[in-house]
């Protein structure tokens, strides 16, 4: 009762075997997906990065007149 039998271990394979076959089951994109892709990742970086910069002047000019404006 509670014994167990003692089960032999499966052999290891090569961390870079198992690395390689692993590797070798990647669907990659395609050259013009990727292209693609990047694009409009770069676009829309560029885009959110304007937007924030104008929002960032904007407040930095209503902060500015505020503590300009004397009572």
């Amino acid at each position: 009762m509670g014994e167990t039998e003692k089960l032999d271990k499966a052999p290891k394979e090569s961390w870079f075997t198992g690395l390689s076959a692993e590797f070798k089951k990647i669907i990659w994109p395609e050259k013009q997906s990727l292209v693609r892709q990047t694009t409009a990742v770069i676009a829309v970086s560029v885009v959110l990065g304007l937007i924030i910069a104008l929002l960032d002047f904007a407040i930095q000019y209503g902060v500015d007149f505020l503590v300009g404006f004397n009572f």
